[in-house]
């Protein structure tokens, strides 16, 4: 990587932007950084879990292709606290970096917020393992 990843700082910039969008109604790029801000929060969890820094190999992923790898990196190291706060499924399993080339009339708030859920329960995993106490 060129730059020192500071993971934690990258998710909450990417979450603070993405709700400033998505209140003004800008879905498609609120979308977008939803998607970066809970990626960037599933890799500042598994550093916490022992994750090498610069996420190499099989780590190096977007949000879609990452979810179900941190489900299972969590759960080999006893990550379950974490694994609790995220909800069923694969919340960006519809999500791509790709979409940033998409029109814009493609996304609405309907099929915007299912990423903000998605990634807000990453934002209190992020805070849960910082403060060690329950969010």
């Amino acid at each position: 990587m060129p730059h020192d990843a500071d993971f934690t700082d990258a998710h909450r910039r990417h979450w603070e932007d993405a709700e400033l969008l998505y209140d003004h109604e800008r879905w498609a790029n609120a979308d977008q950084l939803y998607g970066f801000s809970a990626e960037c929060g599933l890799k500042a969890v598994m550093e916490r879990l022992g994750m090498p820094s610069g996420t190499p190999g099989r780590y190096r992923r977007h949000i879609q292709e990452l979810w179900p790898i941190f489900e299972d990196f969590a759960k080999n190291r006893d990550g379950d606290r974490y694994l609790e706060l995220l909800p069923d499924g694969e919340p960006f399993a519809d999500w791509a970096h790709h979409d940033r080339y998409v029109h814009r009339g493609r996304f609405s708030q309907v099929t915007v917020s299912p990423h903000r859920e998605a990634a807000q329960r990453v934002r209190l995993m992020v805070g849960f393992g910082a403060q060690d106490e329950e969010p």
